[in-house]
């Protein structure tokens, strides 16, 4: 007896939940009838202490404990005890012997709304999501009605299928809570809520979440964190102040929430305060939470408070550690993050697929092939080079460092080869302009009978492009109608701008009219192609057909007509796209505001310009500085100009070398060589740009050209690290022509002509070079030359808005 009961104290002690009525339960299990062995004991006949140790053994996870007590309790003919069978289904669901628990669940004579809760939950639970609703719709047929436990139940495996079937039968679910009146109940609320936040319907999300006024802490999360899933950063972070303004107490999932939504909007201010609320509150930070200020500092591009994060947590995870493997590598050189990757086996921290997954892509940014190789072999030893995601980091890896052969022998000792696996081979053929070899790849995909997806059919159609295919593009279009897939938005979108770059304008505008309803991918990608192409009158008249039709345009589509508006000087058309911008609050946006300084610059209107930077000064984003700078050059604002390049460094904002691109024109446009040139060695001595641009370039050589420094033009030409284009090969024939130099320009010229034999730039300007130079006969001689190779002049034409 004493023995017996020192073995029930022992697990008592041993309980994830030790208790004093733990002991007591078990100890109740126990008499002297039969002392031989712990394992040989008689139970009394009381269900609730029966029940009591089946909560026990629960606890402890111990199925072996369980079976034991669902052994003696058939032993004592409780076999018709739905109370005794509902506990014996609980416990092996939450022990993980789910099979026993629907055998058990299949045997019982008698079952009540209690059985088939648990049987849903315990399905949904384990991740049998699809079974968990079979089980409820059979409950349904049973004449037995669910509760509120029910329904939250079965929801959860709804969010869970992320399924059409399962969105609609969740729906069915909303529309029985909705006529029972359960709805309002606040576990049954949220659970609704987080279904269509986690399916991605946030109206319906939405309407859920105003229509409910006793909300808990999560079902408040659960919006968040639908906004925040669904792209809408900005939405997640009002209802964060909506809480904070009712009062509702905020737990660690809404911080991880709201600091994800901080990252989704790039709000680094709302994310320290934020950070500030979670130091005054009296939560005890979990390492998750920590992990989410982290991540939002460094994806906000604060990566020294990111670092400082990192440093001062006591506990760090592996989740902690592939986030800085994530964030830390920005400038890191392969040494630094090889000594990175020791600190972290020196903390006994064991690597999961994720760690390595994040590696390889970081050796993919940084174009580290050796480095990339001894990640390899890491994850070889680990055992994790065989997981799905890390192995297309690897192929993606190999294929960004430019290793294909690599790439495409790891791609075929794969057995059972995913379309991950396929999509990142021909992408990796693609990034290395190996447009035919990713044609191929694709054909043996169709070969095969393996499915495509969009993302594969995305991916060829940018080898089409890229190759300017147009047969394959119409071949792939066909194989997208069968597979059925040509409504989808990034398919449609690259199919209109392989269409758009053939020049087939009357193709993609049938292909548009297709549709019934178009989403802003499509509208939007079918604007900027054609603002790519130059058919700039094309896009405006697609942007008033989006308007038309009650599109409301976003950030990228008023960029992409901004721009248009800048190349074709349509002024009224940029103070009409500039008020929409207004009234749809996108003055903060880089992209927009960069745009509209730009095109009202473009259109003559510099005083339009300066107000729309001087509004926009709050963003400090060196981007919008440099369309400003660039306003200034075109209107010859040098010394503006070199004012906001002042106040970038003032601010301590780094420039980029469009910043400089920007400075330097701006110095040829009135000449300032000494100016220029000491921009120029800027690059080198403060910022380590290097290498510099062709852009860079292109204006240094435009700068000296203009200026009479032909020679100097000549010299940088020849030294660049790049081949002359022809852009630079004209700056330098021009200014050739303005100052005579009639022998250079003869140089200049014929490297122009290898170049670009069918274009009439080059003859044209030579042949002025001559006849400013008063050499009419040199200057006949190449108008002659020019008709013989069949080389066509362009008309020049201009226009103005009337």
């Amino acid at each position: 007896m004493w023995a017996k009961g020192l073995f029930a104290f022992k697990l008592s002690k041993g309980s994830l939940c030790p208790s004093l009525g733990h002991f007591h339960a078990i100890s109740k299990l126990y008499s002297s009838k039969s002392c031989t062995s712990s394992s040989n004991f008689v139970m009394g006949e009381n269900p609730t202490a029966i029940a009591a140790a089946l909560s026990l053994s629960e606890n402890l996870k111990s199925a072996s404990l369980g079976t034991q007590i669902h052994s003696r309790v058939i032993k004592l003919g409780f076999t018709n005890d739905v109370f005794l069978f509902n506990n014996l289904i609980k416990m092996y669901s939450k022990c993980g012997v789910m099979d026993d628990a629907f055998k058990l669940f299949d045997e019982m004579p008698e079952r009540n709304l209690v059985t088939w809760t648990l049987m849903i939950s315990a399905a949904v639970q384990d991740g049998q999501f699809e079974l968990g609703l079979e089980v409820y719709l059979e409950l349904v047929r049973s004449g037995l009605r669910p509760n509120e436990f029910t329904v939250g139940s079965v929801l959860k495996g709804c969010a869970a299928c992320a399924s059409i079937e399962a969105y609609e039968f969740g729906m069915s679910v909303h529309c029985f809570a909705l006529k029972t009146g359960i709805e309002q109940n606040c576990y049954v609320g949220g659970s609704v809520l987080n279904m269509y936040a986690k399916l991605e319907d946030i109206e319906s999300a939405k309407g859920v979440f105003e229509s409910i006024s006793n909300l808990d802490t999560a079902g408040w999360n659960a919006m968040i964190g639908g906004y925040r899933q669904c792209g809408y950063g900005f939405e997640a972070l009002k209802v964060v102040c909506l809480m904070v303004c009712k009062g509702i107490s905020m737990d660690q999932f809404t911080f991880v929430n709201a600091l994800k939504g901080c990252s989704v909007v790039g709000n680094l201010d709302f994310g320290k305060q934020l950070h500030g609320l979670i130091i005054q509150s009296e939560l005890k930070l979990s390492t998750s939470v920590k992990n989410a200020i982290m991540d939002m500092y460094s994806r906000n591009g604060r990566i020294d408070l990111a670092l400082q994060v990192f440093n001062r947590m006591q506990t760090k995870d592996v989740i902690s550690w592939n986030t800085a493997f994530g964030v830390f590598f920005e400038g890191k050189n392969a040494r630094e993050i090889a000594n990175l990757v020791h600190e972290f086996m020196l903390e006994n921290m064991k690597p999961n697929h994720i760690t390595f997954s994040v590696l390889f892509r970081q050796c993919s940014e940084l174009l580290d092939l050796n480095l990339g190789r001894q990640f390899f072999c890491l994850a070889l030893q680990y055992g994790f080079w065989n997981e799905p995601n890390v192995r297309s980091s690897i192929i993606n890896m190999f294929s960004r460092c430019g290793a294909m052969d690599m790439a495409h022998l790891f791609f075929g000792g794969i057995l059972y080869k995913n379309i991950t696996y396929w999509n990142e081979l021909i992408s990796g053929y693609n990034s290395n302009y190996c447009y035919t070899e990713a044609m191929q790849i694709f054909c043996n995909l169709w070969d095969l009978g393996v499915e495509a997806s969009e993302v594969t059919f995305s991916i060829i159609l940018e080898a089409c492009y890229n190759d300017e295919h147009q047969y394959m593009t119409r071949q792939i279009h066909g194989a997208i109608v069968k597979s059925g897939i040509s409504f989808h938005g990034y398919v449609c979108s690259s199919l209109i701008k392989c269409y758009v770059r053939f020049g087939l304008l009357d193709d993609s505008f049938e292909f548009l009219k297709g549709f019934e309803r178009l989403d802003l991918i499509s509208w939007g990608t079918m604007i900027s192609a054609l603002v790519h192409q130059g058919h700039f009158f094309e896009a405006i008249k697609i942007f008033n057909s989006l308007r038309e039709v009650g599109g409301k345009p976003d950030e990228f589509i008023l960029g992409s007509i901004l721009n248009s508006c800048a190349d074709t000087a349509s002024y009224q058309l940029a103070k009409a796209v500039h008020s929409i911008v207004i009234k749809m609050g996108f003055l903060m946006q880089v992209f927009v505001v960069s745009a509209v300084i730009d095109a009202y610059a473009k259109c003559g209107d510099i005083g339009n310009a300066r107000m729309t930077f001087i509004q926009s000064l709050g963003s400090d984003d060196v981007v919008i500085y440099n369309a400003m700078i660039m306003a200034c050059a075109h209107h010859g604002l040098a010394e503006e100009a070199m004012d906001i390049f002042e106040k970038i460094r003032l601010a301590n904002l780094k420039p980029s070398q469009a910043t400089f691109v920007s400075a330097i024109a701006a110095c040829s446009h009135v000449g300032w060589v000494d100016q220029g040139r000491s921009l120029f060695e800027l690059m080198n001595s403060d910022y380590k740009m290097e290498p510099v641009s062709q852009d860079v370039y292109g204006c240094m050589v435009d700068l000296l050209s203009r200026h009479r420094y032909l020679e100097d033009a000549r010299q940088m030409i020849e030294v660049m690290p790049y081949t002359p284009w022809p852009a630079v090969l004209r700056s330098l024939l021009s200014g050739c022509r303005i100052h005579g130099n009639t022998e250079l320009g003869e140089w200049t010229a014929k490297k122009l002509v290898q170049l670009v034999p069918e274009n009439d730039a080059p003859y044209v300007l030579l042949s002025k070079v001559y006849s400013e130079g008063g050499s009419w006969e040199g200057a006949t001689k190449v108008r002659r030359e020019m008709i013989e190779r069949g080389v066509p002049k362009n008309t020049g034409y201009s226009w103005i808005e009337v």
